[in-house]
C-alpha cells in the first residue's frame, strides 16, 4: 500500500484538527455552518490554483465528482472523490499526484466545496 504525505488542515475555531477537546468546544450549529480554507499547493490545479480559497459546506454525504474535504486516517484530503464499479478514491486535478484509494482505510467525507475565489472572481458548485 502507498504512503501519502500527511496534510494537516486546521478548521476555523480548533487550535488542533485531531484534539478532542476542540471539537467538543464548538457548538452544533458551528460544525454545521460554512467555513473558507486557503488552498496551499498545486495538487488541485487548474480548476484550484495555489492561494485560492475555497468555501466548504459541511456534509457527510456527495455524488461521484464531487469536490470534498475528507478525513482519512486523521488526515484531511481536498479532492475530487470518484466512486465507480472499482470502488471509491480521491483523485487530484493534477495528473503529477497520485490517486488515493479509498478501501481499507478509515475515511469520511467532512464537508463540500460549494464555491471558489480566485482574486474575487468565484465560481459556485453544485453539490448534488
Amino acid at each position: 500500500m502507498k504512503n501519502f504525505p500527511d496534510v494537516k488542515i486546521v478548521v476555523p475555531g480548533q487550535t488542533e484538527p485531531e484534539s478532542e477537546a476542540a471539537d467538543s468546544s464548538m457548538s452544533s450549529c458551528s460544525n454545521s455552518e460554512p467555513f473558507a480554507l486557503q488552498v496551499l499547493g498545486d495538487s488541485m490545479e487548474p480548476e484550484f490554483p495555489d492561494k485560492c480559497v475555497i468555501l466548504i459546506e459541511p456534509n457527510s454525504r456527495c455524488s461521484s465528482g464531487a469536490y470534498v474535504l475528507a478525513n482519512i486516517e486523521d488526515s484531511r484530503w481536498f479532492r475530487q472523490y470518484i466512486k465507480t464499479d472499482e470502488g471509491e478514491q480521491l483523485v487530484a486535478l493534477n495528473p503529477n499526484y497520485p490517486p488515493i484509494p479509498l478501501a481499507g482505510f478509515n475515511w469520511k467525507i467532512e464537508g463540500i466545496i460549494v464555491q471558489r475565489n480566485i482574486r474575487r472572481n468565484v465560481k459556485h458548485y453544485d453539490i448534488y
